[in-house]
């Protein structure tokens, strides 16, 4: 079959694309490579993927409904992986309307497409586990907690996203199912994430910033299990009109204290550090529940936080060798 999988040149979604290839499928990669963070990486996620039988890469715009609905009404293709988006908590703060575009605009898109085609057997798309807002101390978060309270804009887009699927399943009947997803980590992964941040400043000897006075807590899950999780669901779409929503995380919660002590102990180096209040629209922790997952493809996360931070080292000290 052919897959188009948005946000190709993201961390997610170079994954996924390279994992369908591996098994045999043909794979329609589009992406904008805007410069949230540095374009550079995102090429050379997409330069490892250039050359595999069956790949093609595509310069658009998810938000571009004419071009959306041009790749998507190839008859040959049948799913559709829909990860493009304004990443970032905290950079919606100061440009609120790059997530309208992305975020709103981007996935209204993709569901026009796709209600119009109808060998398009699924669609999946990221959502996130910042709808369920700011719960700590309350146990792991499953999909039927009330995602009404938002703390940041990011969150409020991805809730919406859930809601527009929920309304063009009910309308237009083809099978969609939302993926929460919780921090994911690994080699290639995002420079504005903290295990990658505070990677360079160790390496670089500058202070790293601890907000939450380090008593934040996040459900860490490695990309390959991610990828895991998203195909299981894929190869899996429910009946004619179905909303599914699945939470795809690690199912344990580690401290960001004890983040930063697996870092330090996989780069040989001590983290200077200052300890800061929470960021405006952050959470204090996120801990997922997975039971609705597992029930449906069998995932169970494989790889622990302290045997995928030094994966994640290794390749940073590769890749930055230059």
């Amino acid at each position: 079959m052919t897959v188009i999988v948005t946000g190709a040149a993201g961390f997610i979604g170079a994954a996924v694309c390279d994992r369908l290839l591996a098994r045999g499928e043909r794979v329609v990669g589009v992406d904008t490579f805007n410069a949230y963070y540095d374009p550079a990486l995102k090429r050379a996620r997409v330069a490892r993927l250039d050359g595999q039988p069956g790949f093609r890469m595509v310069e658009a715009d998810v938000a571009d409904a004419a071009a959306m609905a041009a790749l998507v009404g190839d008859p040959e293709v049948t799913g559709v992986v829909h990860l493009a988006a304004q990443a970032g908590v905290r950079y919606s703060i100061d440009h609120p309307f790059a997530y309208e575009h992305a975020n709103l605009a981007g996935h209204l898109s993709v569901l026009e497409a796709c209600r119009h085609v109808p060998s398009v057997r699924h669609l999946v798309y990221a959502s996130s586990s910042s709808v369920y807002g700011d719960r700590a101390g309350s146990g792991a978060f499953t999909e039927d907690d009330p995602v009404d309270r938002p703390v940041s804009l990011y969150a409020a887009t991805k809730r919406s996203c859930e809601l527009m699927s929920q309304s063009y399943a009910a309308l237009y009947g083809f099978p969609m199912s939302g993926l929460r997803f919780f921090t994911v980590y690994g080699p290639w992964g995002r420079p504005d994430m903290a295990y990658f941040s505070f990677t360079r400043k160790i390496l670089a000897g500058e202070p790293i910033e601890v907000f939450g006075q380090g008593r934040m807590a996040r459900d860490f899950t490695y990309v390959d299990d991610i990828v895991d999780g998203i195909l299981g669901v894929l190869d899996r779409p429910g009946a004619q009109g179905s909303h599914r929503l699945f939470n795809i995380g690690d199912n344990r919660p580690v401290g960001l204290m004890r983040m930063i002590e697996i870092l330090e102990t996989a780069l040989g180096r001590t983290a200077e550090k200052v300890f800061l209040p929470m960021q405006a629209g952050d959470v204090t922790e996120t801990y997922a529940d997975i039971s609705r997952l597992h029930a449906l493809t069998g995932y169970a996360p494989k790889v622990s936080l302290e045997e995928g931070i030094p994966r994640f080292v290794d390749w940073y000290r590769r890749f930055y060798a230059g």
